[in-house]
């Protein structure tokens, strides 16, 4: 299996490269800063032996994830079986404008980006890779609703940024998979995220053309460890359900990148075309 990462310099997209690398997939990474990994020794081996290669580029700008597509078809012999996309902001803090992302459309930006320079050569739905896309519970209107009520106004303040963000990436999906949208039950992106005439955007992916998704959602982020390493017989580590869920505060990084790679790859008729909510 060879992978295309994007979002894999630290945390879900991190831990779960790793897991792939120590699966026996090879690894092709498009960062800012190829240098993240010059201290790392658990990355050491992968990039000695060339099952990791590194590709400088940012997400952000078109020209850099075309080519980092170009970098992971050379590194797959010609083809690409999984993209994990984990391209996510952090909100900082202003005095004068209160919890702000800075670029408000970040994700959404770097997801349009991916899809819109998708090769020729991988369109086909018998050639299209399997796409793993991380978001977040509790972006649209009838998941916030089923979120704690403690939760909310933490969400409703400090993750409004990336979560408008996010809603942009949901909303490039759902028309991309041909999956409905409710504008009363989802919402509708802000056009400061998601411009106007986006689904004109040369390159993009017709309706309904994308065949191979699951989409990651998890509940509030720990740097907890990872539960599914070590999960009691008969005793799920975290849950995993399709669609909303009404309970549950967290989940860690480490038990995303477990469910991504043990779960959703290793299981993926299970998941195909899914949205899946995970929590403890």
């Amino acid at each position: 299996m060879h992978a295309f990462v994007l979002g894999g310099s630290k945390n879900i997209g991190y831990y779960a490269a790793l897991r792939l690398l120590e699966q026996g997939a090879t690894v092709t990474f498009l960062l800012r800063r190829t240098s993240v990994f010059d201290d790392d020794e658990q990355m050491k081996p992968y990039l000695k032996t060339g099952k990791a290669t590194l590709v400088a580029g940012d997400g952000l700008k078109i020209d850099n994830v075309q080519k980092g597509w170009e970098a992971a078809l050379d590194a797959g012999n010609g083809s690409v079986d999984l993209v994990l996309f984990t391209i996510g902001g952090t909100p900082s803090f202003s005095l004068t404008k209160g919890v702000v992302l800075d670029p408000v459309d970040l994700c959404t930006r770097s997801l349009l980006n991916l899809l819109r320079t998708m090769p020729a050569s991988l369109r086909e739905p018998a050639s299209q890779p399997r796409f793993i896309v991380v978001t977040s519970r509790g972006i649209t209107h009838a998941s916030h609703d089923t979120l704690p009520c403690a939760l909310k106004p933490f969400y409703n303040y400090v993750l409004a940024g990336p979560h408008a963000d996010k809603l942009g990436a949901e909303r490039v999906l759902a028309h991309c998979m041909g999956r409905p949208w409710s504008s009363e039950a989802d919402g509708e992106p802000k056009e400061t995220v998601l411009p106007r005439d986006w689904k004109s955007l040369p390159g993009l992916p017709a309706e309904g053309e994308l065949k191979h998704v699951v989409i990651v959602r998890p509940a509030l982020l720990t740097n907890g460890e990872c539960n599914g390493d070590n999960a009691k017989e008969g005793k799920a580590p975290y849950k995993a359900v399709a669609g909303e869920i009404d309970s549950g505060y967290t989940v860690s990084r480490r038990d995303t990148a477990h469910f991504i790679v043990n779960g959703a790859v290793n299981n993926w008729e299970k998941w195909e075309g899914q949205g899946v909510c995970l929590v403890y």
